[in-house]
Order: C-alpha cells, then sequence, then structure tokens
C-alpha cells in the first residue's frame, strides 16, 4: 500500500517529527563538537525527511531548519529548497545563511573519496577537517521515534504474515533457490518493498538468505551471520541450489521491509516430521538465547555484555563450536535495524555500545552443525524504558514442517 503524502513536499514528515529527529541529531553533534553537516547517503536524507532524492542537505546548529540542495527530480518544493546542478553551486548559499562551509563535516564513512575531495573543494578548504557526519547520523538513527516504532511493528506483522505462508509454498523436489524465489514473491505481494538496506560495504545481498544442509557451511566474504556459496561467484552468499531433503533444516532469513523500516527475523523448517534431535536441541537453545538478551536489553545494559550473555549459553549447552557458524564464526550476535540492517548499536565481544530506550535491535544466535546444516532463529526487538525488549517479528519459532 503506498503511504498518502503530497509528493511535492521536499520534507514528507508530518507533526513535529523532523524537529524531533533534528533535534537529537543536533544534540549529538553538539556533543562532538560539529557545527554543521552536509548529508548526501540515501538513507540518511530519507531519515530526516521522509523522502529520497538526489543531492544534499545542510543540517546546521546555527540554523533553525535545514537548506536542501536538489538535483533530481525537479518538482519539489518547500522552504529553504535549492535546485542546484552541481556541488559547486553549494558554498554560496551556505554562507550566506550564515555558516561558515569550511567547518561542514561530511559523511566519510559512505562517500567515495573523490566524492569527498570535490565536496571539500566545493566547500573552500584542502581537506575534511570538521568531523565524520556519519558517526553522529548513525548515533541519531539508533534511538527510534514512535513514529519509526510504528512502521517497524507494521513491518514485522507483515513479515510474519509471510512466514506463516512458506510452509505452503514448499513442493516436495524443490530447491533451496526455487523455494526462496516463492518466498519472494509471497514477500512482494505482502507489500514488500525489495530493497534491502544495509550499512557498511562489507554487505550485499538480493531479498534475503536461504539455506540448506551443507551449503549452511559455506563460508562467505559478507558481515552476515550466515553464508552460503551462492548462484554465482559475483554474489557467494545464500541459496546454491542445493535440494531440499528430508529431514534436514531449512533456515530462512528473508527481506522485512515493507515501511522503509526494516525487520530481520529467521525461522526453520522442514521437509518431513523427522528432526534430528541435534538440529531441534540447537533451535530450542536459539530461543532461549533470544529471550535471555530481550530480558536483559535494558536501557544502560552494555551490547557487550549482551553478546557476552548469548556465548555464556551457547558454551554452557556444549554448542559453542557451532555457535555464530562452524567453518567461519560471526563475530557479533546482534546488531540495529531500521532503514538499514547493521545499524547500531552491535551486539560484539568488544562493543562500546550501551542500550538505549528506543533502539531496536534484531538478535540471531544460530548454530552451523555439520551434517545437518544450519540451525536458530531471529528476532526483532524494540527496547522498552523498563522491563524486558518487545519482540514485534512475532512468529513461531519451533522447527515448522513444509507441507
Amino acid at each position: 500500500m503506498k503511504e498518502p503524502a503530497n509528493h511535492s513536499d521536499i520534507v514528507l514528515l508530518q507533526g513535529g517529527e523532523q524537529k524531533l529527529r533534528l533535534r537529537r541529531l543536533c544534540d549529538i553533534m553538539g556533543e562532538s563538537g560539529i557545527e554543521a553537516i552536509l548529508v548526501h547517503d540515501k538513507a540518511n536524507i530519507y531519515y530526516l525527511t521522509g523522502r529520497v532524492f538526489s543531492g544534499y542537505i545542510l543540517v546546521s546548529r546555527k540554523l533553525d531548519s535545514p537548506l536542501y540542495f536538489v538535483r533530481r527530480p525537479n518538482h519539489l518544493e518547500g522552504p529553504g529548497l535549492h535546485y542546484i546542478r552541481k556541488p559547486e553551486e553549494i558554498a554560496g548559499t551556505i554562507a550566506a545563511a550564515g555558516t561558515d562551509p569550511t567547518v561542514v563535516a561530511l559523511e566519510l564513512d559512505s562517500l567515495s573519496y573523490s566524492a569527498a575531495r570535490r565536496l571539500d573543494a566545493a566547500l573552500g578548504r584542502t581537506e575534511a577537517a570538521a568531523g565524520n557526519a556519519s558517526i553522529a547520523l548513525r548515533r541519531a538513527r539508533a534511538v527510534k521515534t514512535t513514529v519509526e516504532q510504528h512502521k517497524l511493528r507494521e513491518s514485522g506483522m507483515r513479515h510474519a504474515r509471510v512466514y506463516s505462508r512458506i510452509p505452503h509454498l514448499y513442493r516436495e523436489g524443490m530447491s533451496d533457490i526455487e523455494l526462496q524465489i516463492e518466498i519472494e514473491r509471497a514477500s512482494r505481494l505482502e507489500g514488500c518493498l525489495g530493497q534491502f538496506r544495509t550499512a557498511g560495504d562489507d554487505m550485499e545481498l538480493y531479498m534475503g538468505n536461504v539455506l540448506t544442509g551443507e551449503n549452511a557451511n559455506t563460508p562467505s566474504p559478507y558481515d552476515f551471520a550466515m553464508g552460503g556459496e551462492g548462484l554465482n561467484p559475483s554474489l557467494p552468499v545464500g541459496a546454491d541450489g542445493t535440494v531440499i531433503r528430508p529431514g534436514i533444516p531449512v533456515m530462512v532469513d528473508v527481506n522485512g521491509n515493507y515501511t522503509g523500516y526494516m525487520t530481520d527475523m529467521t525461522r526453520c523448517y522442514v521437509a518431513g516430521t523427522s528432526v534430528p534431535e541435534k538440529a531441534e536441541a540447537a533451535n530450542k537453545l536459539s530461543a532461549d538465547i533470544c529471550r535471555a538478551v530481550a530480558d536483559a536489553a535494558r536501557p544502560g545494559a552494555k551490547a557487550a555484555d549482551l553478546y557476552r550473555l548469548a556465548a555464556g549459553m551457547a558454551a554452557d549447552a556444549g554448542m559453542e563450536e557451532y555457535f555464530m557458524g562452524h567453518r567461519y564464526h560471526a563475530g557479533f550476535v546482534g546488531h540495529g535495524v531500521g532503514i538499514e540492517v547493521n545499524e547500531l548499536p552491535v551486539l560484539a565481544p568488544r562493543s562500546r555500545d550501551i542500550l538505549e530506550a528506543g533502539n531496536v535491535i534484531a538478535v540471531e544466535p544460530k548454530f552451523v552443525i555439520p551434517g545437518i546444516g544450519a540451525v536458530g532463529i531471529e528476532n526483532t526487538y524494540i527496547v522498552r524504558d523498563s522491563g524486558g525488549a518487545e519482540r514485534i517479528t512475532d512468529a513461531p519459532e519451533d522447527i515448522t514442517p513444509l507441507q
């Protein structure tokens, strides 16, 4: 379903939502000693306006509202909007508004070197000495507003509906990729946008990951919990055409982007009714870890402590060898989600992140067992002011028979 909007407005956020986000961002900029930032990354533009356009946004602590420098599309309207053909046209407008262009920080985590150098020259300096805007934006986006949480709950509800249909999509003799294609079709019909936005340059994936059998034990170059050989060396991750065999688990981790905000969810299925005892035990342990981490995920909790809690439970159960992989072990057990996958906070042993109310985290304690495959679940949670985190991916957690 399309969201109602006046498609000519540069800002689609309603009811003070943009001011709420800008206030948090400017507070973080102040803590970091950053006076102004120039936003170009599409995910950050969407966060600040509720739409995507080609161009830049200037956020300055000296200005009451942002300045928008738009290349495309050419039908937008609103206060602070300036159409440009090239970034060299920006500096004069910034200076006229009362902000020194030479102190504007750039998104150094996502800009290419050549783009950053060009912007430096356009802003009248030789190098980006004003700080990294990416860090402040990641921190701002880590705490979701009420509006963002509503979008995430909606994505979670639709995500769970698709997973409930997976058993009926299976046909005997199917391969992993054939089942994934049917899941993708069901997802798109449910309203999935298809786009899988990921933060960082070590992640790329098409729609999701479906793994069965020994393919789950194939390491991938990407920073995902699970690997897989994939169908082609150009995208070496996920389903590889393995035929789904009775008694061998099928792990499904597919796209949850239904609202521009993504939930992350994994469930396991099996052809037939017989499941290896070790797989059943690993899946139950995964669900137990999720519940324990969710209960401990309170404001003030250390992300590193949550990782240690999960890893400790795996070790106590004698499953440490298979925890978060076998031939290759992922170095985390959870991560923030929202506009992108792999947002803050990161649940990893060396993480310095401290949980805040409004964080949204995906917890994914998974196991890869040789001869059996990948087993485990993943849920998305909202960290509440008090009490355990709220699960928003409400699908059955047991290994479900494919019908």
